[in-house]
């Protein structure tokens, strides 16, 4: 009898598969990965304890003489977003601007340099030869960007929590609203990482080696969708909230994905 050799086709799950494998191995041995994370526990902490100390100082104005006096915050979920009734104040205090919603910027560096690597080092080009087609490598990419950004938003959660049980402010948020709220609030946050994530990878994979383009093309992109972050997640979320985070998401990554991999597969990957 002859001996044949039968070639087993690899199919979209298994090559999948194997490509986040090696995508989340990089990612826990990444550097960028773990510095990203620790900025997010330790910025809201920091931001909580200094505010605090700083309630109640008096700045002059040397050129008009006027008096203005440091507000601190008055409650831990501050850093979370904006309280029931604080939107009337118009919401241009410290941590209106600076609050968790910096996360979804912040995980923009990952994405640009993570995807950036692999066309500088050439490991892309030899992937697409002898391994995976495009359509993998933008879903592991992706995919590998939201769990980073959904481990930053967890982080930066957790450190707003430290920060102000360390400063001693209120866990109570009023107006009707508990915990539930404040948890739904961070999976929404979460499931509308997506969105931005599938804009950082359509411009990475566009910038491919150049990694400043993509950061520059990625920050210039997220802040078009930025503003809404608050509106759409806003402290008192519910689970009407969430669904539509989530939908949003998965229409974003599935639009943006099929965009990415038609600019990888329109250029060349050096």
């Amino acid at each position: 009898m002859e001996n044949k050799i039968v070639f087993e086709k690899l199919g979209f799950g298994i090559r999948l598969k194997s490509m986040l494998k090696v995508d989340f191995r990089r990612m826990f041995k990444s550097r960028v990965f773990y510095i990203l994370i620790a900025a997010a526990l330790l910025m809201p902490i920091l931001m909580t304890v200094m505010m605090t100390m700083m309630d109640g100082t008096v700045s002059v104005d040397p050129q008009t003489g006027k008096e203005s006096i440091m507000q601190g915050p008055e409650n831990t979920w501050q850093n979370i977003g904006t309280l029931p009734g604080g939107e009337t104040m118009g919401g241009m205090d410290v941590f209106a601007m600076c609050n968790i919603n910096m996360m979804f910027m912040a995980v923009a560096v990952f994405v640009c340099l993570f995807i950036s690597d692999d066309f500088r080092s050439g490991y892309a080009k030899n992937l697409f030869t002898v391994r995976a087609k495009k359509s993998e490598y933008v879903v592991s990419k992706t995919l590998a960007g939201i769990v980073t950004g959904a481990f930053m938003l967890t982080a930066y959660f957790a450190g707003s929590v430290l920060g102000g049980a360390i400063s001693g402010l209120s866990f109570e948020i009023g107006g009707g609203f508990g915990i539930v709220n404040v948890i739904m609030c961070l999976l929404a946050k979460i499931f509308l990482m997506p969105v931005f994530v599938s804009i950082f990878t359509l411009i990475s994979v566009a910038a491919k080696q150049k990694a400043w383009l993509a950061l520059c093309g990625s920050f210039g992109g997220g802040m078009l969708l930025f503003m809404t972050v608050g509106l759409i997640t806003p402290l008192t979320s519910t689970v009407i909230n969430v669904l539509l985070c989530a939908a949003g998401g998965a229409l974003f990554a599935f639009g943006l994905g099929a965009a990415s991999n038609t600019v990888l597969k329109k250029t060349s990957l050096v």
